[in-house]
């Protein structure tokens, strides 16, 4: 068996071949030890930041984004994914909110990286679905009387 892996630990991006000789692995091409452990790691357990986004309740925007406190298995990021798809949190939102702690059984926790400040007005509340701000306008012209002239 015989692969290659570009590393990413630094931002050199070794080509790095692995191939397997009997119970043991030949990793060349990487210029340091980092590289050598993240092509180990790569072949045993890889892992990923996971990045994503949750909905909020009662904030400005619907949407606040996270991610991983640290690296999660890679076996395990659908099925996260499917649980973070599932969650709400009511706003106010902070950044390094924790939202999930431990999501990995293993320490790691699912954390807000962005501000969501809480939502004040009826009219925020049109323009955190998305609305075109204009539109409000438009409408409350029109519904008053007056003319649109878009």
């Amino acid at each position: 068996m015989k692969g290659h892996i570009t590393c990413t630990i630094c931002p050199v991006g070794c080509k790095i071949s692995v191939r397997k000789e009997g119970v043991e692995y030949i990793i060349e091409g990487n210029k340091c030890v980092r590289g050598k452990q993240y092509a180990i790691d790569e072949l045993i357990n890889p892992t990923r930041i996971l990045t994503t986004s949750v909905k909020v309740v009662g904030g400005k925007c619907d949407l606040a984004s996270v991610r991983t406190s640290g690296p999660i298995g890679l076996s395990i990021i659908r099925e996260k994914m499917e649980e973070i798809k599932k969650l709400s949190v009511d706003a106010p939102v902070k950044i390094g909110q924790v939202i999930v702690e431990n999501i990995d059984g293993n320490g790691v926790s699912l954390i807000a990286t962005r501000e969501v400040p809480q939502r004040t007005s009826v009219r925020e509340a049109g323009e955190s679905k998305g609305t075109d701000p204009f539109f409000l306008t438009r409408t409350s012209v029109r519904e008053a009387g007056g003319e649109d002239h878009t």
